[in-house]
């Protein structure tokens, strides 16, 4: 039985170009490969049989697929393992070999064969809410994610990415660490938000003119004080 009281370390991964492997081909696999995939992981499936969309992204070179079922030593080399079949035979046993090699590794609605979970997750770019009950009640997860999805509308994309591509300016051209926080902090508690969501479409130097400008110049110099 899965302890619900053990707590869960919060963490995003970055999967570009690592291995992951998912054991089973039906619609659950499925949605967990796309999903990989749009995390830019290196995906590969176990199954005698997957769905048509599946058989299409092993036709595209954008998957491999091992056409059988598991087999011990099948997860070497991954990072990352997910299992989704109804066999609880297979389950224990992708778990078994996934904890014994040291992998995160994810047997689909069977908490206690997990050493990780997967939350709900509202996705604004490169803006990510992720939101988990540690496996306790999923359903609640999901509504807090479409409440949140609500409240964070595409403004968050606009703005995110704005401020990203605003930072490094300010980390080329302050120099003082203490400047750069008051700055980011600003940008943070000003209505640049606001703006964005009524229209206005600043560049990224146009945003650093406004909330940085007298702290720093093109050349990465400080600027001297009258």
């Amino acid at each position: 039985m899965a302890d619900y009281d053990t707590p869960h370390y919060p963490i995003f991964l970055d999967l570009t170009g690592r291995l992951a492997v998912v054991v089973g081909g039906g619609p659950v696999a499925e949605r967990k490969v796309r999903t990989l995939l749009r995390y830019g992981a290196d995906v590969a499936v176990i199954a005698p049989e997957v769905t048509e969309l599946l058989h299409e992204l092993s036709d595209d070179q954008r998957i491999t697929i091992e056409w059988r079922g598991y087999a011990s030593g099948d997860l070497e080399g991954a990072f990352l393992v997910i299992c989704a079949t109804d066999s609880e035979e297979v389950n224990r046993a992708v778990h078994a070999e996934a904890e014994g090699r040291g992998q995160l590794v994810n047997v689909v609605d069977v908490p206690e064969l997990c050493n990780f979970i997967v939350p709900s997750v509202v996705r604004r770019g490169p803006l990510q809410i992720a939101i988990s009950t540690g496996g306790a009640a999923p359903a609640v997860a999901k509504r807090i994610r479409r409440w949140l999805a609500l409240e964070y509308g595409d403004e968050w994309e606009i703005y995110v990415r704005l401020l990203g591509h605003m930072r490094p300016l300010v980390m080329e051209r302050v120099e003082d660490s203490t400047a750069r926080k008051a700055i980011f902090e600003t940008i943070a508690d000003s209505d640049l938000l606001v703006r964005i969501t009524r229209g206005e479409r600043p560049t990224p130097e146009e945003v650093f003119a406004e909330f940085a400008g007298e702290q720093g110049g093109p050349t990465g110099e400080g600027r001297e004080e009258d």
